[in-house]
């Protein structure tokens, strides 16, 4: 290939959709035997912009309607962006003209991909979790090739044009040290690590189930707890009003991990406690980490659940519901956790049947066999 490769990213609103769409960046890049070049056309997001501007990313908007599952005043407005993200993507498009367009779900995606279908645009777009998301089943009628990660999403798609590839991570999560992490984040060595993973946007039921048990559970390990961004300061004062304060006997609150903190901390970390977005489980499945998960009860189509109980049947986490994150029970399977090294192992071997290290090069090459 001599001539630049074009290919616009889509999907959001969170770390989920937006590393793997960087880990697949990468990926077109180093296989693409030719430039490459990239725009990304979605939703204004924190996680978009930033990260897509850190990777040398383009950032282009677009109005999107979200599909919500409860009553919201926004149900009866969002449906007349959807034409306006429509006409603004055919903008984009139109004036781009890309070799390709790679969707990670989400609502933005919708008025991307169907701007992409009237141009002839070649799309592939990919699911990351057990359950096919609303905005892929739409759009898979329009798509030239289906990446999923979970056997149980082949359901949904059409099987000649479906291939199961697991889900992207980015390589520098890879890249931790324990010994470093302890310099960095002020551990003892010869003390065990907590890391509480509530999702890129934070979540706070968790937090607050977490914070509950901090007494507790600092006799016994070290927490590096990310609360999001929002949540930071309550969490720290709820943390206070237990009588913990923040960087003190062993509890780091942090409001967001950046990948290498990410890796230094999934590097050190004996036992992760996650919600069970599929990019947080790819992430810790690769590092061979045991999990307790807490799936979102209010998650599209149930994903996390699905996600958590499919990891958890294959040995590799431990499923703790919302409704059930008393202080009592929740400690009580995290000290029983942390007391059995052989269990936590045993775990930490199982939960890697759920990263596939390929996935990136397998979807990157799935796209670039539209472009030839």
């Amino acid at each position: 290939m001599s001539n630049e490769i074009r290919v616009v990213l889509t999907g959001g609103l969170s770390g989920g959709h937006t590393f793997p769409l960087i880990a697949v960046a990468r990926a077109i890049r180093a296989r693409a035997g030719a430039p490459a070049d990239f725009l990304y056309i979605g939703s204004r997001g924190q996680f978009e912009e930033n990260a897509m501007t850190a990777e040398g990313i383009p950032v282009r908007y677009v109005l999107s309607g979200k599909m919500r599952r409860y009553f919201s005043l926004q149900n009866f407005v969002d449906p007349f962006k959807v034409p306006i993200g429509f006409l603004q993507s055919l903008w984009h498009l139109f004036r781009y003209m890309p070799d390709a367009v790679f969707a990670k779900g989400g609502s933005v995606s919708i008025p991307v991909c169907l701007a992409a279908w009237v141009f002839r645009i070649p799309i592939v777009i990919h699911d990351s979790d057990a359950v096919a998301g609303r905005a892929n089943k739409l759009l898979a009628r329009f798509a030239s090739r289906i990446a999923i990660a979970y056997p149980s999403a082949q359901e949904f798609f059409p099987a000649r044009k479906t291939a199961l590839t697991g889900n992207p991570v980015r390589a520098e999560i890879l890249s931790g040290d324990p010994a470093t992490a302890d310099a960095r984040f002020g551990f003892a060595s010869d003390r065990p690590v907590v890391l509480v993973l509530g999702g890129s946007l934070g979540a706070q039921s968790l937090n607050k189930a977490v914070v509950r048990m901090l007494p507790q559970l600092l006799r016994e390990a070290q927490v590096l707890h990310q609360t999001g961004n929002a949540n930071y300061q309550e969490t720290v004062a709820l943390a206070g009003e237990m009588g913990v304060k923040a960087g003190y006997e062993g509890y780091i609150p942090v409001p967001f991990l950046g990948p290498a903190d990410l890796a230094l901390a999934l590097a050190r970390a004996d036992l992760v406690i996650s919600r069970a977005g599929a990019g947080s489980i790819a992430e810790i499945a690769a590092c061979g980490k045991p999990a307790i998960l807490v799936p979102l009860p209010t998650a599209a189509n149930d994903e996390q659940r699905k996600n958590a109980y499919d990891v958890a049947h294959g040995g590799g986490a431990l499923v703790l519901e919302e409704a059930n994150l008393g202080e009592h029970i929740f400690f009580s399977k995290t000290d029983e956790l942390l007391k059995n090294p052989e269990l936590r192992s045993t775990m930490g071997r199982n939960i890697r049947s759920f990263y596939n290290p390929d996935a990136a090069d397998m979807i990157a090459e799935g796209v670039l066999s539209l472009t030839r």
